[in-house]
């Protein structure tokens, strides 16, 4: 039986994420119906900011909430083994062998790609914002937390994304994108988007810009 700590956050996740391409992996083999899905990744979002508040950071937005963001940060290599390991029993456990295989296949491709000089960065892992609360601007606040906190001391960022609409969004936030590549698994493409660290007139000039924005 699976307990739940964000269950609210894991279903707007569920709604914001249900066509990306590496979660429609993930449940392709899992049998039963929408509802069974659904419950089964939204427990895969919940573990994940789970995840994220013990090895990196987790950004929630909105009360009732409406969306979250899931930060990895560098970890010593024992730790980062042991956050692999738990996740893999995880989805093993709740999710089954076959999309234990598709993401254990998928990440390792994935993590082939990345610049080796990302190793220091900042990964953002999953950020969602409930559909229904789409389009007001309200991606901004949810990222600029850690923004702010890895402008501040020098950080990179850097996500991969399935989804061309987000690339626009995430442009205005200072990322850019530096490889395009196809995932073998899910047969799409994706993009690699890394940030530098913004020198603060540069960071208060992009502050401005995106709450100007109507």
């Amino acid at each position: 039986m699976y307990t739940y700590k964000y269950k609210d956050l894991a279903l707007a996740l569920y709604e914001a994420l249900i066509s990306d391409p590496f979660y429609i992996e993930l449940l392709r083999e899992i049998s039963g119906g929408e509802p069974e899905k659904r419950e089964i990744l939204m427990r895969y979002m919940d573990y994940s900011m789970t995840e994220g508040e013990k090895y990196g950071q987790l950004t929630l937005a909105g009360d009732p909430p409406y969306g979250a963001a899931i930060w990895s940060r560098p970890l010593e290599p024992a730790i980062d083994n042991e956050k692999s390991l738990t996740k893999k029993d995880f989805i093993k456990t709740y999710m089954g062998e076959p999309a234990l295989k598709a993401y254990s296949t998928i990440v390792s491709f994935m993590s082939e790609q990345l610049d080796t000089l990302l190793q220091d960065a900042w990964y953002l892992s999953i950020a969602g914002i409930k559909p229904t609360r789409q389009g007001q601007g309200l991606g901004a606040n949810l990222l600029m937390k850690v923004l702010n906190e890895t402008d501040k001391n020098g950080i990179s960022t850097y996500l991969e994304t399935f989804t061309p609409r987000n690339i626009r969004f995430y442009k205005r936030m200072g990322y850019k994108i530096t490889k395009e590549v196809s995932e073998p698994v899910t047969g799409r493409p994706y993009w690699i988007m890394v940030r530098e660290p913004l020198r603060q007139v540069r960071h208060k000039s992009l502050i401005r810009g995106l709450y100007e924005r109507p």
